[in-house]
C-alpha cells in the first residue's frame, strides 16, 4: 500500500522581495526610470530629489523606486506588530500626470495579486503636506479592504513653488501591503524571502534604533549638528548668488539639499527625544522648511540655465 505523503501548503502570497520586485517591473513597462533608494537618512519617499527636485520644471519625468523612511519618533523597539522606526515606501511619480492614472494604479495593484472583484478598493479624500518642505497636494488614501495601502496625490506645490505641469505621487506602504497579501498579523513574521523573515532581516535593527532615538542620543550632540548642516545649507545657497554660465550650471545645490535632508533627519531626533518644546518644534521646522524652498527655487533657475545651455550648443 502506497503510504500518503503530506504536502506542505503553498505560502500565501508574495515575498516582501518578491513584491519590491514585482512593482519595479510593472511601473518600468509604463516608462518609468527605475531608481535607486536615496543614501541620505529621510522620513518619507517624497524627499528624495527624485521626487522634491524632478517635479519642479517643465520636463517629462518618470521615475519609481524604493525608499526606507526614518521616523524615530515611530520605534517602538521592535515590540509593536504594526509600528516601526524604519518602514519601506515604494513611489511612483509621473509627470506630467496621465489622464488614466487611476486606472494604471488598479492594474498595478492586480500585477502583485489583489484581485480587484473580491477586494473593495476605496479612495478617500486624503490632501497631503509636508510643512519642512513646503510641499502639498490634493488626493486620496487608498484603502483595500478599509486598511489604507497608499497614498495618491497631484502635487500642487514643491519647495513653495506652484508646479506646472502637476505630477502625481503614488506611495504605496510596502509592510501594509505585504502582510495583507500574506495574512499575517505581525510585519516581522513577514516572509521577507522564501527562508527568511522580515524580523530575521530587521528587528534587531528596530530594537537598536529605537533604544538610540529615546534613550541614548545625545541631544546637545544632535542640535549641534543641526546648526552646522543648516550653516553649510545656507552658505551654499548665499554662494550661488550671481554665478553664470558653467560655474552655476556645475554650482552643488544637490550638496545643499543633502544638508537640509540632513538638518530635517536631526529634528526629528530631537522630537523623538522629547528636547524640544511645541513652540521651538515650529520653529525648527520654520527653519528646515526655509532651506528647502530657498534650494528648490535656485534648483529650478539652474536647470533653466542648463537648458539655455543645451539649446545654445544646438
Amino acid at each position: 500500500m502506497k503510504s500518503k505523503v503530506k504536502l506542505d501548503k503553498k505560502p500565501k502570497g508574495l515575498t516582501f522581495q518578491d513584491l519590491i520586485l514585482q512593482l519595479s517591473h510593472f511601473w518600468v513597462k509604463q516608462g518609468c526610470v527605475l531608481q535607486q533608494p536615496y543614501d541620505v537618512e529621510v522620513g518619507a519617499g517624497t524627499m528624495h530629489p527624485q521626487t522634491f527636485l524632478r517635479v519642479l520644471g517643465t520636463h517629462a519625468y518618470r521615475v519609481a523606486y524604493v525608499q526606507p523612511s526614518r521616523r524615530p519618533a515611530d520605534g517602538r523597539y521592535g515590540e509593536n506588530p504594526n509600528r516601526l522606526y524604519k518602514h519601506s515606501q515604494f513611489q511612483v511619480i509621473l509627470k506630467p500626470s496621465p489622464v488614466d492614472v487611476q486606472d494604471i494604479y488598479l492594474k498595478s495593484l492586480g500585477a502583485i495579486g489583489i484581485n480587484l472583484k473580491e477586494h473593495d478598493i476605496r479612495f478617500e479624500e486624503d490632501n497631503w503636506e509636508s510643512p519642512t518642505l513646503g510641499a502639498w497636494g490634493i488626493g486620496w488614501q487608498v484603502l483595500l479592504d478599509g486598511l489604507e495601502i497608499t497614498q495618491f496625490t497631484y502635487f500642487q506645490q514643491s519647495g513653495g513653488i506652484d508646479l506646472d505641469p502637476i505630477s502625481v505621487e503614488l506611495t504605496y506602504g510596502l509592510e501594509r501591503i505585504c502582510a495583507f497579501l500574506q495574512g499575517v498579523e505581525s510585519v516581522y513574521d513577514l516572509r521577507w524571502s522564501e527562508d527568511k523573515t522580515y524580523g530575521d532581516i530587521r528587528l534587531m535593527e528596530e530594537q537598536q534604533f529605537s533604544e538610540y532615538s529615546f534613550d541614548r542620543s545625545d541631544a546637545s550632540a544632535i542640535r549641534s549638528e543641526f546648526e552646522l548642516h543648516e550653516k553649510q545649507a545656507k552658505e551654499l545657497l548665499d554662494g550661488f548668488k550671481g554665478l553664470e554660465g558653467k560655474e552655476r550650471v556645475r554650482y552643488p545645490l544637490l550638496a545643499a539639499y543633502d544638508h537640509c535632508l540632513k538638518c530635517s533627519q536631526l529634528f526629528n531626533l530631537m522630537d523623538a527625544r522629547g528636547v524640544i518644546s511645541t513652540t521651538e518644534r515650529a520653529a525648527l521646522m520654520a527653519r528646515v522648511r526655509t532651506i528647502a524652498c530657498r534650494t528648490a527655487a535656485a534648483y529650478l533657475s539652474q536647470i533653466g540655465s542648463a537648458s539655455a545651455q543645451r539649446e545654445a550648443r544646438a
